[in-house]
């Protein structure tokens, strides 16, 4: 669970009311940190606190009243569920992808409330996005009768590097927004302060926590679509390596003299596996043909198309098992649009991964589609948006500079 905050400033160390003020933080830590957005019941509060179950009545009935809580009544005092109250405030999260743009609303308690996606031309302008992005958020807060003022933070995820002081300088995916510190950008734009972070490692947050590598301290997230990007969690905690581009797998060299891809070099992982790798294999076969299409042909027995998501599959593998021998996962979690191909791309994934692994590793690692399908990196953004804001009795206030909640697991 989180580590217990510093007192408040003003209230003295030890006194009635900084230990008061400590147990309510307590408890608030357990309900954001449980694996998904569910209510828990005071008794199991009781259980992980370590306060006494009259002390947790009455710290729930003083956060009801904060309007921080809010409950459902059980068999029995101790029985009674407890959750985030709605009214605590709003978060809402952004996926800008390389094609597309979605965005969406939640509670302090993980929970969506709203959701939009449209698609985005591969080469949209800065401005483009931003005004679509603008449009999508005051429409989904309309339709809860809230305005901006009720959004207490803002996490957004993108699919490039982001270098330490907060720019983006690659100009491969995101060509519009090179040069930009877009946090700075989109806080102007939203007059509320944003917190960015590669979608990847949005997506290996939201996984770890909510989704197909909960439960595993060590894990990678895969994300597979216009190129390859991977997120890291060691010991709980997402990785963003020395200067915030850890994860960069799609760029691992299989050939010296493979094609040339969008970073410049050639025989990168990325320049086998990706989307428009896939439908260029298929360019004769399946003129024409998108993702789902290729897939659904697939799964019908089409031989073209099986080899080419094998193809993509063993490629994907072989990068993934130096991945694997490298850092010990014990849960690689693929997601991002080429997972829509399911068994098809997991099993030639998982034939790669075990020829290309120590004996060791390969038996202690679990490969699984994600669990939360294309809403791995939106779901990322508001839990960094979360892990960023703080509740307390006196209000939910945003704390710059955090990160994602860490998570007992």
């Amino acid at each position: 669970m989180s580590p217990a905050p510093p007192t408040p400033s003003g209230t003295a160390p030890g006194s009635v009311t900084s230990l008061r003020t400590a147990n309510q933080r307590r408890v608030i830590a357990v309900l954001r940190d449980r694996p998904g957005p569910a209510e828990v019941t005071q008794a199991a509060i009781a259980r992980a606190t370590g306060l006494a179950p009259a002390t947790v009545s009455n710290i729930v009935r003083e956060l009801v009243a904060a309007d921080i809580v809010e409950t459902t009544a059980g068999a029995g005092r101790r029985g009674t569920a407890v959750r985030i109250s709605r009214r605590a405030g709003t978060i809402a999260g952004i996926d800008v992808g390389h094609s597309h743009l979605r965005v969406a609303l939640g509670d302090m308690g993980g929970t969506i409330v709203g959701e939009a996606r449209q698609r985005l031309a591969p080469t949209h302008a800065l401005d483009e996005a931003l005004d679509a992005m603008e449009a999508m958020l005051d429409r989904l807060l309309a339709d809860l009768g809230q305005d901006r003022s009720a959004v207490v933070a803002v996490g957004m995820g993108l699919p490039t590097p982001i270098e330490a002081a907060g720019r983006i300088t690659d100009a491969s995916i995101l060509p519009g927004w090179v040069g930009v510190d877009p946090a700075a950008v989109v806080g102007r734009r939203l007059d509320r302060t944003v917190h960015v972070d590669n979608d990847a490692n949005l997506g290996a947050l939201a996984e770890h926590r909510w989704g197909a590598g909960r439960g595993h301290r060590c894990m990678a997230y895969v994300k597979v679509s216009s190129g390859v990007g991977c997120g890291l969690v060691f010991d709980g905690v997402v990785f963003r390596g020395g200067t915030g581009m850890a994860g960069e797998l799609g760029h691992l060299t299989i050939d010296d003299d493979g094609p040339l891809c969008r970073c410049g070099g050639r025989g990168c992982l990325e320049a086998y596996c990706s989307i428009a790798t896939v439908r260029a294999l298929l360019a004769d076969q399946l003129p024409g043909a998108d993702l789902p299409e290729i897939v659904q042909a697939a799964t019908r027995g089409n031989a073209a198309a099986l080899r080419a998501i094998e193809d993509a599959g063993h490629h994907l593998g072989w990068g993934i098992a130096h991945l694997a021998n490298l850092i010990n996962p014990t849960r690689i979690v693929i997601g991002g649009d080429l997972a829509q191909a399911g068994d098809l791309l997991l099993d030639a994934v998982g034939v790669a991964l075990r020829r290309r692994t120590l004996a060791g590793v390969g038996s202690s690692v679990s490969l699984r589609a994600s669990a939360l399908g294309g809403r791995s990196s939106v779901v990322g953004a508001m839990l960094l948006a979360m892990g960023a804001s703080e509740l307390a009795p006196g209000g939910s206030t945003s704390v710059p500079g955090t990160s994602e909640l860490p998570v007992d697991n």
